[in-house]
């Protein structure tokens, strides 16, 4: 049985709702003869209740608190695992006493326990194993980041915050959550781990285990170093990975090669070609070679020297693609391979089994002590220009080509796609802005709508201020950059930038006579006005050049624009005028985004003219439009709309609640309540809510609501 307390939808077929799915989940978590309660209902039972922990249901993101009536023994309930960590393709072999080791330290309360030792020593493997053991000893769950793509230490905390869904700041997400996060590879962007001595003194209940090629000396780390593997595991990890029987030779071969894992793994990988002696001959005269070095680790130059080893056994080819695959940060699919570096299927299968590249999923991917390697043998090529310029160019198409797909049926497959390759991006970008200043511009044009549109609004700014910067100084066109620019700063508010960039792009439109710049211009202007008679006029201005061109888009916008206007003055006949004119031309022009605009639109004309069925109805339609294209700042919108519907019909938790997910959403992106039309709209839902304490609860909890949970409370039984 399972027990849940939560607001319903009663239908001409009977009651509906996400919380009475919600209740079917929590029982089908459970066995035959126990009940689960959840803690919405913890406080009506007279009983004794016992913690099961935060679990993960199914259709469902955020964790759940869970418990059990009655003391009697279950087995574990049939919940989705609260945890993201990722499963090795191949056994852990070893380490028995080190992974026994680690799990005491933490679970005897050392909360920042740190993997130390040189790339290849089985940092990551050892600490995945351990995190899989504490999964169920962690009730807000156990995740990992991996951190080897980054370069930007600015960047950690973000990653950290996308990787939990926290919305409303890291720090609040996780709270007084018991949660252990594995962040793995940390030594590229160790700047940042005063950070984390920040995020623990926060977060009483966190607990942070970390691999690192060194220390981060920050209060309460404590160091585990890892060693090489004792020998007798290391001839098992050896034997199991070549399917041979360990003999004499085996065990001098794992002793010349440190016991170091990666380096035993590289060398069994060989196995198939060359007995063990013959690996044993080769790779001992290239050992020797590094006796009178003492520059550096001598495990690590081991490790470097099997590399070196595995790598001079290649083919022209395969050497010549293993380079040229150092190019991609955090991977690459098939399509990417073979256009950036003339990639051969057979050949790319050589590789990875050579144990020199790695597949997952769709994916290709190295090792980041193998990749480092890589990037140094493609900075030998001389070639090597020209890839990292393929690169580019790849993700530039890329990222124009998910430009226009972001607002259409495509979008949730090219989010995806555009996720996975942030760090390409990223890395395109920066390698642009010292080589190509072409590249740049165009590189930050086609990339700033993904970026706002996941919520990256500071770095889009970021990439759009040092390309218009560029494109100034080298006389390229920047038309979209301003264009960019001026969007995004709106977002933040930043309105005086804003409208700085507009005026340039008008200025712009005018020297080249070209009406639809111009109108666009205007518009932004228009956007950017307190004075509401002055943008009036701006986007009538705006309205004659777009006739003029024939630009309905921009017509479109201004009819919209117009909408809001006439709202924020109350004459409520114009707005609605405006407004549904803007979802005619919308439509006409297929603009699933203006569409879902100007539907929110006709929702607020419909509040203020007291229709709240009506208003109900405009809403849904726009916040499913809204959610299929991912346009984040267009469902916080619908949301606090929908708060206020809430708010009108004496809904007061439900109000609370999407005021809360509004408000934690708009913090996530950054967005800034600007214009004074909504703060008035926060102020009357606001005014509703003020002193009662059943609403301040129910504003918490939508704070902690996923997005896709707090759509699916606006939307109600509709969704």
């Amino acid at each position: 049985m399972g027990l849940h307390t939560g607001e319903l939808q009663l239908t001409g077929e009977g009651y509906a709702g996400r919380e009475l799915h919600r209740a079917a989940r929590i029982a089908a978590s459970g066995h035959g003869g126990q009940v689960v309660v959840s803690a919405a209902t913890r406080a009506f039972v007279d009983g004794e209740l016992i913690e099961l922990g935060e679990h993960r249901l199914k259709d469902f993101d955020e964790p759940v608190a869970l418990f059990q009536l009655g003391n009697e023994r279950f087995a574990p309930l049939k919940t989705i695992s609260n945890t993201n960590l990722p499963r090795p393709a191949s056994s852990f072999v070893g380490r028995a006493r080190e992974r026994d080791e680690l799990l005491a330290l933490i679970r005897n309360g050392s909360r920042l326990v740190t993997l130390a030792g040189p790339g290849g020593s089985g940092k990551t493997r050892l600490a995945l194993e351990v995190a899989s053991e504490l999964v169920a000893a962690f009730k807000a769950g156990v995740f990992w980041v991996g951190l080897a793509p980054l370069r930007d230490p600015a960047l950690v905390r973000e990653t950290i915050a996308q990787t939990l869904g926290a919305k409303d700041g890291l720090a609040e997400h996780v709270g007084e959550r018991e949660l252990l996060l594995l962040l793995d590879n940390f030594e590229r962007v160790v700047e940042a781990a005063p950070e984390l001595s920040q995020l623990l003194e926060a977060c009483p209940h966190l607990s942070l285990l970390v691999t690192s090629r060194e220390l981060l000396r920050i209060t309460g780390e404590v160091e585990y170093p890892v060693s090489p593997l004792a020998e007798p595991e290391a001839v098992e990890l050896f034997c199991e990975r070549a399917r041979l029987e360990p003999d004499e030779t085996i065990a001098e071969l794992c002793r010349r090669l440190d016991d170091m894992p990666l380096a035993l793994e590289l060398a069994a990988a060989r196995t198939r070609v060359l007995t063990p002696a013959q690996i044993l001959d080769r790779l001992a005269q290239r050992l020797d070679l590094l006796k009178g070095g003492r520059d550096a680790d001598p495990r690590q130059q081991t490790l470097r020297a099997t590399i070196e080893w595995s790598h001079d056994l290649l083919g022209a080819d395969e050497k010549q693609l293993f380079a040229r695959l150092a190019v991609f940060a955090g991977g690459c699919t098939l399509d990417a391979a073979e256009e950036v570096c003339d990639a051969d299927v057979d050949v790319l299968q050589s590789l990875v089994d050579k144990s020199l590249l790695r597949h997952t999923g769709d994916r290709f991917w190295m090792l980041e002590t193998i990749r480092e390697f890589a990037v140094e043998r493609l900075q030998d090529e001389i070639e090597a220009g020209r890839i990292f310029e393929r690169h580019a160019q790849w993700y530039l198409g890329q990222a124009r080509t998910g430009r226009g797909e972001l607002s259409g049926a495509a979008t949730e497959e090219w989010l995806g796609r555009l996720d996975a390759d942030l760090e390409n991006l990223r890395s395109a970008i920066s390698w642009a802005r010292d080589h190509d200043e072409h590249l740049e511009v165009e590189l930050a044009g086609a990339t700033w709508y993904f970026l706002s549109l996941r919520g990256f609004f500071g770095e889009a700014l970021s990439y759009l201020r040092h390309a218009l910067e560029t494109a100034e100084s080298a006389s390229l066109d920047p038309d979209e950059l301003l264009h960019g620019a001026s969007k995004v700063a709106n977002s933040l508010g930043d309105l005086a930038a804003a409208e700085r960039w507009c005026e340039r792009r008008l200025e712009l439109g005018r020297a080249r006579d070209d009406d639809r710049v111009i109108a666009r211009s205007l518009i932004g202007l228009g956007n950017v006005q307190s004075d509401d008679e002055r943008a009036r006029m701006l986007y009538l201005d705006a309205a004659d050049v777009a006739r003029r061109c024939g630009d309905t888009e921009s017509l479109a916008i201004v009819a919209h624009n117009l909408g809001l206007v006439f709202y924020e003055e109350d004459a409520q006949e114009s707005a609605r005028t405006h407004s549904q004119q803007a979802l005619e031309l919308y439509r006409e022009l297929a603009d699933a985004a203006g569409e879902a605009s100007a539907l929110s639109n006709l929702a607020l004309v419909a509040l203020a003219e007291g229709d709240i069925d009506e208003a109900a109805a405009f809403l849904v339609n726009s916040l499913r439009l809204a959610k299929r294209l991912g346009k984040k700042e267009q469902i916080h919108r619908c949301m606090v709309v929908a708060a206020e519907v809430a708010a009108q019909r004496g809904e007061t938790a439900r109000a609370a609640r999407l005021l809360g997910a509004s408000d934690a959403l708009s913090e996530e992106m950054g967005l800034a309540v600007t214009y004074p039309e909504q703060k008035k709209q926060r102020a009357r839902i606001a005014s509703v809510l003020d002193g009662d304490d059943a609403a301040q609860a129910a504003q918490s909890e939508g704070r902690a609501l996923t997005l896709e949970e707090a759509v699916a409370n606006a939307l109600g039984d509709r969704g």
